[in-house]
């Protein structure tokens, strides 16, 4: 994407707010905690016990993600669109509580959309790693850790019908009857495929939107084919291309709901020449209405 050619003359000037959440314990490869600081590089703006081993680290996280909602809550009040810089995808349990708090307050509801290779809804029961980093939309949807699902007293966050994952394409076993029992809507690579981004993307901002307020996007980098994005936490193959993600970020600033946005796992050590950052950037900017023409 050519800066100099890009336009912002249509699109209505929000005020957004950049938290950088660099947090790594929810998974086992260190790094992607400088995503945060790589990302703002590429131009926007002591050792601890593991604790459980099927949910390593789970009293550190959760109490990042408390203090993270809260943050969420505060730049949501001050009138401001929250953009998250992860850490690993765990931070999201905080990112949507802190939203789904601040719209529950007026009685609406929010919207999720969970744009990664991953479907992240393993259980500590059910995950093959005890990494955290694979429970968070577990959390969201009330089905457990219980110590990240009642971040500030309430579950689920997000009500099924209102939950679409867009582009998963590596789910464990286990993780598949979650997805079933969680009841959320589903758009695999194989529907990205056949039916195109834009149908999917289209029918994934109707269902996030149907009844309420407006939705989260969490963007996990890992979504994206390594090819375009090999500095990531867990990459795996047959990923959205360099112009599909951009056209499904586009497609999302035309619809004009998002309410906040979050991008994740970017891990600057395994990364080449910051490629994966530079991306990161360019994503976020395409989502909040920059344009080619």
């Amino acid at each position: 994407m050519n800066p100099t050619s890009a336009s912002f003359s249509s699109v209505v000037p929000k005020k957004i707010r950049v938290i950088g959440v660099p947090l790594d314990l929810g998974q086992s490869r260190r790094g992607v905690d400088m995503g945060p600081s790589a990302v703002r590089v590429a131009g926007l703006a002591e050792q601890k016990k593991e604790g459980h081993p099927h949910a390593k680290y789970l009293k550190e996280i959760t109490a990042t993600c408390a203090k993270h909602a809260e943050q969420v809550i505060k730049t949501l009040e001050s009138g401001k669109v929250p953009i998250v810089l992860g850490g690993d995808h765990s931070v999201a349990a905080g990112t949507v509580a802190g939203v789904a708090e601040f719209y529950r307050r007026q009685n609406q509801k929010i919207g999720l959309i969970w744009i990664d290779a991953h479907s992240d809804i393993n259980t500590p029961e059910s995950s093959p790693s005890g990494n955290v980093h694979g429970m968070p939309l577990a959390a969201i949807m009330g089905l457990g850790p219980p110590e990240l699902a009642n971040i500030l007293n309430f579950s689920p966050k997000v009500s099924p019908e209102n939950c679409v994952l867009v582009g998963v394409r590596d789910i464990d076993a286990v993780e598949k009857e979650n997805v079933r029992k969680a009841g959320i809507e589903v758009f695999t690579m194989r529907d990205i495929d056949e039916r195109g981004m834009r149908t999917v993307m289209e029918e994934a901002l109707r269902m996030a939107g149907r009844g309420t307020a407006g939705y989260h996007i969490s963007l996990d980098m890992d979504w994206v084919d390594p090819e375009d994005a090999p500095g990531v936490g867990t990459p795996v193959r047959g990923g959205a291309t360099y112009r599909e993600a951009h056209l499904a970020m586009e497609i999302i600033a035309d619809d004009g709901h998002m309410l906040s946005f979050e991008i994740v796992e970017v891990n600057p050590v395994i990364d080449e020449h910051n490629r994966t950052a530079e991306l990161a950037v360019e994503l976020t900017l395409s989502a909040f209405g920059k344009k080619i023409l």
